[in-house]
């Protein structure tokens, strides 16, 4: 389907036409999201098994007469302090998702917010040379006040620093740009640098 999306430029706004998916499936980018931050565990949760605590392996009493339960050592899991049974140990969640699906969902989170009209590109941004209130006073005039939460990607390092430090704004380069990124925040603002880019991934990069 192709979509009307608005670009913003310093001589003034235009349209710039894009042929992105009309169907967005919740589930692949369900799946999609699920795969990244599943990349993203660490995975470092560990527990200690009955052989590993620090305690003596000696029997604690007899085995008979006692006229108590049979027990071994002090580190067996039935004891506070003891061995856990089948806790977890360091593992890799992460796992191989294909790459038309990976490309497939960015498409479509990108489709999503330029259905709703939440995406915009900008071609420059006058006046921001890394000041955060000055990156404020053109978000201002773009129609950004902090009423929503606002994922800016942009090649340029120095609009990036201006706005990271903003509550409001998550800021990626345009290799950075992901499907969890884009639905967990309301706008999505690109440079046509990032556009390119996002463009090129489509055509068949990783």
């Amino acid at each position: 389907m192709v979509y009307q999306i608005p670009v913003l430029s310093s001589s003034g706004k235009r349209e710039l036409s894009a042929d992105l998916p009309q169907e967005i499936n919740p589930h692949l980018l369900w799946e999609v999201v699920r795969w990244q931050l599943a990349k993203r565990r660490r995975g470092t949760a560990s527990t200690k098994t009955r052989g590993e605590v620090a305690y003596s392996s000696r029997k604690i009493y007899p085995q008979k007469h006692t006229g108590r339960a049979r027990h071994g050592d002090i580190g067996a899991p039935i004891f506070v302090g003891g061995g856990v049974v089948f806790g977890p140990k360091p593992r890799d969640y992460s796992y191989t998702l294909p790459k038309k699906v990976r490309q497939a969902g960015l498409a479509m989170a990108v489709a999503d917010r330029a259905r709703e009209g939440k995406l915009l590109l900008v071609e420059d941004f006058p006046g921001v040379n890394g000041k955060t209130k000055e990156f404020l006073a053109w978000a201002k005039a773009a129609g950004l006040d902090g009423a929503e939460s606002v994922l800016l990607v942009t090649a340029n390092e120095v609009v990036r620093r201006a706005a990271r430090n903003l509550p409001w704004v998550v800021t990626l380069a345009p290799e950075g740009l992901n499907v969890y990124d884009i639905l967990r925040t309301g706008r999505l603002v690109m440079d046509l640098a990032a556009w390119e880019a996002f463009q090129a991934r489509m055509g068949g990069e990783a």
